[in-house]
C-alpha cells in the first residue's frame, strides 16, 4: 500500500522540507444516549421543543422544575444508572388535572403517627393527642407540599389544601396518565393512625392524552439509543413508530440514527395481551403495569429501562447481547395484591403476544423477566422471531456503529477500481472493501455482539454494481449473539442405578 496524504502535495513540492500531517488512524467510541421526555413545572428552564442533557437531580430540578413528573423520570434513571448519558427534553400537558380528596375522620385520641402513600412515597404526619380532623388535615396538607425523600429525592406530582377536615389533592399535571396514580392508607409495622380515619376518594378525573410530536421532532437526528417517555397510548405509539420506521424513520438507510422507543401500558392481562397482539413493530417496548401498582408510570417505565440500559449500552464486554432475567429494578414497589404479582404462565403468554415482562423476587423487589419488542411477523404475515428480543436491535446500533465506522476510516474518500496493482492508498477494490468487512465483523464477535465469523465470512458478498460504476453492493449475513434464555433438563430419578 502506497502512501497517501490529505494536505501534503504529492507534487509541486521544490524548496526543502521536512513535515509530516496529522491525522487519526480512527479509533471508534459508541455513544448512547438516553432521552427522557415528561411534563415540566412552571418553574422548569426548559420549554417545550428543547433538550439539555442532564447530570445531576439538582440540574433536574432546575431544567424540568421540582416536583416534575420529568425531574422525577431523571431521578429514578439516575438511582439505576448512575453513569448514563441522560437527555431530558419536555412534552406539553393536554386535558384536565385529575384530584382527590382525603377526608381525615376521628382521630386517635391518643395521637400517633398517619401515614399515606402518595404515588408509592410514604407521607407521614405526626398526630397529637386530642387533634381534632381540620388540625390533621391541615397538617396532611402541609406534609404533602412540603415532601421531600432525604434518601432518595423523591418529590411528589400532587399538590394539596385542605378545608375543614378535607383535604384536596390536585396533580401537577394535566392528563389521563393520572386515572391511575396510587394514593392508599397502607398497613405499617407499627400501626397506621390513619387506618380508618383516612379515607382517599377519587375528584375530578384526569383526562387528556399529550402528542409527542414535537418531543420527538426536537430529537431528529440526534443520538437517541433509548427514547423514554410514559406514554403508550395508539396515538402517540403511532407516532413513535413514524418515527423510528425503516423507510424514512430513524432506521432507514437515509438517516441511520437508530434508537429505540420504550413505554408503559397499564391494564389486565387480557387487555395487554390485546394491545400486544395488535402491535407490530421492532422499534418500540412496551412494559406492562396492573392495577395497584404505587409507583406511576413514569417512574415505572424509566426505572426498568435504566436497570438494563447499562448493558444494552455495552458493545464492549458482550453485555448487550446477555440475558437480564434477575436485574432487580431500584425504587419501584410490586403492586399492592400478590394476584398481581404475574406467574410464570402470565408471563409466558404476554411475552408471546409482544409485552415485555418482569416479576417479583423472594425479597419483594421488581426484577426483569424479559424485554422485547413487539415484532411478532414478517412482511409476508409470518411468524418471525429474528427482532423479538430488544438485545437484537441494540446489538444491530453496536455493531453496524463499528463496522461503519471502520468503512469510513478505510474507505471514506477513495477511488474505487476492480484492482489496484500499484497498491496505491488513494484507491479502493471491492476485495479491500469485503476484507475491511471480516475485520470489522471479527471485531463485533471478539466484543460478544456477533458470532460465527468463519460463516460471516464465507457468506459474504461484496461487488461493484453493474448499473453505477460509483457503487459497491453488499450482502452482510450476521449471526448475532443469542441470550441464554432457556437451560431444560431432565433430573431423572433413579432408586439405584442398573448395572
Amino acid at each position: 500500500m502506497s502512501v497517501t496524504f490529505d494536505t501534503i502535495p504529492g507534487s509541486g513540492l521544490i524548496a526543502p522540507l521536512f513535515a509530516f500531517e496529522v491525522t487519526s488512524g480512527g479509533e471508534y467510541q459508541s455513544e448512547r444516549r438516553v432521552y427522557l421526555g415528561g411534563h415540566v413545572t412552571s418553574g422548569a428552564t426548559l420549554a417545550e421543543g428543547e433538550a439539555e442533557i442532564c447530570t445531576s437531580l439538582e440540574d433536574a430540578t432546575i431544567l424540568a422544575g421540582s416536583g416534575s413528573m420529568l425531574r422525577e423520570m431523571y431521578r429514578i434513571f439516575a438511582q439505576n444508572a448512575p453513569t448514563a448519558q441522560i437527555w431530558l427534553s419536555p412534552i406539553a400537558e393536554s386535558g384536565v388535572k385529575g384530584t382527590w380528596t382525603l377526608t381525615v375522620g376521628t382521630p386517635p385520641a391518643a395521637g400517633g403517627t398517619g401515614v399515606v402513600e402518595i404515588g408509592g412515597e410514604a407521607v407521614e404526619v405526626s398526630i397529637g393527642a386530642g387533634d381534632s380532623a381540620a388540625t390533621v388535615a391541615t397538617a396532611l396538607a402541609a406534609a404533602i407540599n412540603g415532601f421531600y425523600n432525604k434518601l432518595t429525592g423523591a418529590q411528589l406530582q400532587v399538590t394539596a389544601a385542605a378545608a375543614s377536615a378535607v383535604v384536596t389533592a390536585t396533580a401537577r399535571h394535566a392528563g389521563a396518565i393520572f386515572a391511575d396514580f396510587d394514593i392508599a392508607v397502607p398497613s405499617t409495622t407499627n400501626g397506621n393512625a390513619f387506618d380508618g380515619v383516612l379515607t382517599v376518594a377519587a375528584g375530578t378525573a384526569p383526562t387528556g392524552t399529550p402528542n409527542l410530536t414535537n418531543f420527538l421532532a426536537t430529537i431528529g437526528d440526534d443520538e437517541a439509543s433509548f427514547i423514554v417517555t410514559p406514554f403508550g397510548d395508539d396515538d402517540n405509539l403511532g407516532r413513535c413508530e413514524t418515527a423510528l420506521n425503516d423507510t424514512s424513520g430513524r432506521w432507514a438507510y437515509s438517516r441511520q440514527s437508530y434508537g429505540h422507543y420504550w413505554s408503559s401500558r397499564k391494564g389486565t392481562t387480557g387487555e395487554l395481551t390485546t394491545l400486544g397482539l395488535a402491535r407490530n413493530n421492532r422499534h418500540e417496548t412496551i412494559i406492562g403495569r396492573y392495577a395497584g401498582t404505587p409507583h406511576p408510570a413514569w417512574l415505572w417505565v424509566s426505572a426498568i429501562v435504566a436497570a438494563v440500559a447499562p448493558w444494552l449500552a455495552d458493545d464492549t464486554n458482550g453485555n448487550v447481547s446477555r440475558n437480564q432475567t434477575g436485574i432487580v429494578v431500584q425504587g419501584l414497589a410490586p403492586p399492592r395484591s400478590r394476584a398481581n404479582w404475574p406467574i410464570y404462565s402470565t408471563r409466558n403468554a404476554l411475552l408471546a403476544a409482544g409485552i415485555s415482562t418482569w416479576k417479583v423476587n423472594a425479597s419483594g423487589a421488581i426484577v426483569i423477566d424479559k424485554l422485547i419488542t413487539t415484532y411478532q411477523k414478517n412482511s409476508a404475515d409470518q411468524p418471525d422471531v429474528v427482532f423479538r428480543d430488544v438485545q437484537a436491535l441494540y446489538q444491530l446500533m453496536a455493531g453496524l456503529g463499528i463496522i461503519r465506522a471502520d468503512l469510513s476510516t478505510e474507505h471514506g474518500q477513495k477511488a474505487l477500481a476492480d484492482s489496484n496493482p500499484n497498491s496505491l492508498g488513494a484507491i479502493s477494490t471491492p476485495k479491500d472493501i469485503k476484507a475491511t468487512l471480516v475485520h470489522s465483523y471479527q471485531k463485533c464477535v471478539n466484543r460478544g455482539i456477533f458470532e460465527n465469523a468463519s460463516g460471516f465470512a464465507e457468506r459474504l458478498v461484496v461487488e461493484r454494481d453493474s448499473g453505477n460504476s460509483n457503487r459497491v453492493n453488499v450482502l452482510a449475513p450476521i449471526d448475532r449473539v443469542n441470550a441464554l434464555d432457556v437451560l431444560a433438563g431432565n433430573a431423572k430419578l433413579y432408586g439405584q442405578y442398573a448395572a
